[in-house]
């Protein structure tokens, strides 16, 4: 594993678009639309995670790229729903108007779901390339089922829908970290799992990276959270303090600025240290945690 994380988001970026399936002229806005979120920019966090874990588990990371690129089409179209006025009503969204501020609502919603499926059209159109190759479709069927485990409503969905409940109440830290697992931390999991599905992984390969991925998950929202006291508008790309004022539950507000950067770092060391049994050829997810955790600055 020698490529760097610009590398690998590089790589995302050149084929993001290739696995969008043709639209006809009639419905022409909805893929604009759909084009418009996902390349409005982005870190591409969740599909570099997806190819450097494939990578790391001795797979190809161009066999891989529908998988990656269908992370990311789920991410965007959360993040499109996310700022929705039913939602979030964000109007900033990687430093330009979100897309129903462009678009309008319901072009907005339907984009989001165009998305969606998209994501999973792109998946099963790969998995038709391996009908004679078992082995293979049996770890792209692993794959996809770790995508949509995290995507939806026992993972990514469900934490969206515990955040929008926990608006103007006083929720437990077990229930913060319920939230944050799930709507961030989940994506997460899940596409470093089906990464190492798209290799060839053993077992205990999984069970570390699942805890490196937990504790990465968590660490990351966490440090979104201080973030959006303490960032810098221009620098994220939205808008901060808007947890503050939405009265939305974050780490910050339940537990103070001090506390939530302790948590981060304990997180982090927690993701190191799971790395520990693979010496230098962890060294692209060691890097990455913590540049991660550093963002609080």
């Amino acid at each position: 594993m020698d490529r760097t994380y610009d590398e690998y988001k590089n790589l995302v970026d050149e084929h993001l678009l290739d696995f969008l399936p043709n639209v006809d002229n009639k419905s022409i806005s909805l893929y604009e639309s759909m084009k418009y979120s996902l390349t409005a920019g982005g870190k591409r966090l969740r599909p570099v995670l997806l190819l450097a874990a494939c990578e790391f588990a001795g797979g190809d990371v161009y066999e891989a790229m529908p998988y990656a690129c269908a992370m990311e089409y789920i991410h965007t179209y959360s993040l499109i729903h996310d700022d929705l006025p039913a939602m979030d009503n964000d109007d900033l969204r990687r430093g330009l108007p979100t897309n129903h501020k462009v678009y309008g609502e319901a072009l907005a919603i339907l984009a989001g779901d165009g998305l969606l499926t998209s994501a999973f059209e792109a998946i099963n159109k790969d998995m038709m390339l391996y009908f004679d190759e078992p082995e293979k479709m049996t770890r792209r069927i692993k794959a996809a089922y770790e995508i949509a485990k995290g995507a939806g409503c026992r993972g990514m969905v469900a934490g969206q829908v515990s955040d929008i409940e926990g608006e103007n109440m006083q929720y437990s830290n077990e229930m913060l970290e319920y939230i944050h697992i799930n709507k961030t931390g989940a994506l997460i999991k899940s596409a470093v799992r089906a990464g190492l599905y798209l290799g060839k992984p053993t077992g205990q390969m999984l069970s570390d990276l699942d805890k490196f991925s937990e504790n990465l998950g968590l660490a990351y929202q966490i440090a979104d959270d201080i973030l959006d006291v303490v960032g810098n508008p221009e620098e994220l790309g939205k808008a901060t303090g808007s947890d503050q004022k939405k009265h939305k539950n974050t780490y910050t507000s339940i537990n103070g600025m001090e506390a939530s950067v302790n948590r981060l770092k304990e997180l982090t060391d927690n993701a190191v240290d799971a790395l520990a049994p693979y010496y230098d050829n962890a060294e692209f997810f060691r890097n990455l945690v913590l540049k991660l955790a550093d963002r609080k600055k």
